[in-house]
């Protein structure tokens, strides 16, 4: 900051002729001037002004160096302007990742689009743990804790996992009391697609994952196996915002819910930094106050 200043006062003296007259459209004095002007002098290695007891004059380097000094001045106040104009309407390209939880998020971002038309969403859907820093996103969905001391984060809301399948398929096969009744029907497993693991269905209480499920479906997407739970051919595990509508209506029916105590939370995380840019305030804000309403 310390050379722009030095540009500053070089072109204004460039301009007046005159360190006093520059010192006083900046308001500070002459010599003030005049020292900033000698120390970039120093710097540059070259005279920029010859120096009378009446006046100064820029040498041949000087009056090449203002060319360039007034176009790095015009560039700055252009940032400056730019800046200013995003501070009252945020604008720019916002590269996000999220979770393969479309069905979620997809509402309160196309509400977001409608809110603020110049801010450019780039999306990326995976499971995979990303590296915010590293891959260059602004921001990342994912649940749990975070565990990374450079990003910050807030809380989105909660959800759960249910056990879940149609009151055709209880009816033809009988309604599970406890977690052990689960071997003896039809169960639909997910696959994480990043690792291949199988999630584990949370429904012994302690939080034990020994239960050894017999699978009639294993499949790496959420919306597959409600699919196939719709159909009344077995029972499956997921997110219960993925089935809310449909157990309003009587479609789907929770089982086990005694036995199961999974929680989790939907965390916004960024890089840490003491000043957010506008586009990502306005998107925390409201993907924080809508996405759970």
């Amino acid at each position: 900051m310390e050379s722009l200043s030095g540009i500053d006062f070089f072109v204004r003296a460039a301009e007046t002729r005159s360190f006093s007259e520059a010192g006083r459209a900046l308001g500070i004095s002459s010599s003030a001037v005049g020292k900033s002007v000698a120390r970039l002098e120093e710097r540059l290695g070259v005279r920029l002004f010859h120096r009378s007891t009446r006046s100064i004059t820029l040498t041949a380097e000087g009056t090449l160096f203002l060319e360039r000094c007034r176009r790095i001045l015009c560039e700055v106040e252009a940032a400056e302007q730019e800046l200013s104009q995003t501070r009252e309407a945020p604008r720019g390209k916002l590269r996000v990742s999220l979770p393969l939880v479309a069905d979620l998020v997809m509402p309160t971002l196309i509400a977001f689009m409608r809110r603020y038309p110049s801010i450019e969403l780039d999306l990326d859907f995976s499971d995979r743990l990303v590296d915010i820093i590293e891959e260059g996103f602004d921001a990342v969905i994912r649940t749990g804790e975070p565990n990374d001391s450079r990003l910050m984060s807030r809380p989105l809301g909660t959800f759960k996992l249910v056990v879940v399948a149609s009151p055709r398929y209880f009816a033809a096969h009988g309604t599970p009391s406890v977690p052990a009744d689960l071997q003896r029907h039809a169960c639909l497993l997910y696959k994480f697609p990043s690792t291949g693991r199988m999630q584990v269905w949370p429904v012994n209480g302690a939080g034990e994952s020994d239960l050894n499920l017999p699978a009639t479906l294993v499949c790496n997407t959420t919306e597959a196996l409600l699919h196939v739970v719709r159909d009344a051919l077995g029972i499956a595990c997921v997110p219960d915002f993925t089935v809310r509508e449909a157990i309003a209506a009587g479609e789907l029916v929770t089982v086990l819910d005694d036995f199961n105590r999974y929680q989790n939370t939907f965390r916004m995380l960024w890089p840490s930094s003491k000043h957010l840019s506008p586009k990502l305030r306005v998107f925390i804000d409201f993907m924080s106050s809508e996405l759970f309403k």
